[in-house]
């Protein structure tokens, strides 16, 4: 059977059954959190741009700030049927894109996605598995809900599967 192939753009959160392959492509600064109930085989996927609302326009997507994405994620995946006590995350992207033309700010807003990221997953009592995070170089994420198989691929980089 083909899975269902599911985007997930700029801001958004996805959540999907064992018939579904949910993907991000071309992540920079943005960070991927992925999380993933082996038993129920519920997953989801989150592309939040910056770390919380005070960072941007509060308006817009929810998945726009990781503060409110961890959050939403959860609660759709519980809804989808994922037990919120076996659920297990995978982070990706956060790369400081673009260092020799950025301000100090627009260098570190991968690192604090990322950082903002880890505390809110803990915080909601959810253990980081894997990453792929950081460098200077994007990435594109798949995650097979099937079998939680998650494939990171990068130009020039070999494919990390987390």
């Amino acid at each position: 059977m083909t899975p269902l192939k599911v985007p997930v753009q700029i801001g958004d959160v996805k959540v999907g059954g064992e018939d579904t392959l949910l993907f991000t492509i071309g992540l920079g600064s943005c960070v991927a959190i992925i999380v993933y109930d082996e038993r129920a085989r519920v997953g989801g996927m989150a592309h939040a741009m910056l770390p919380t609302p005070a960072n941007g326009r509060r308006n817009g997507a929810i998945g726009r700030f990781v503060t409110t994405a961890v959050p939403e994620l959860l609660e759709r995946l519980v809804e989808r049927g994922a037990d919120r006590g076996t659920l297990r995350a995978r982070l990706a992207g956060g790369a400081s894109m673009f260092e020799s033309i950025l301000t100090d700010y627009g260098r570190k807003l991968g690192p604090r996605n990322v950082q903002a990221a880890r505390e809110a997953l803990a915080a909601a009592g959810v253990p980081v598995d894997a990453e792929d995070v950081g460098g200077t170089h994007g990435r594109s994420v798949f995650l097979s809900v099937a079998d939680g198989r998650l494939v990171v691929t990068s130009v020039h980089h070999p494919d990390v599967v987390l």
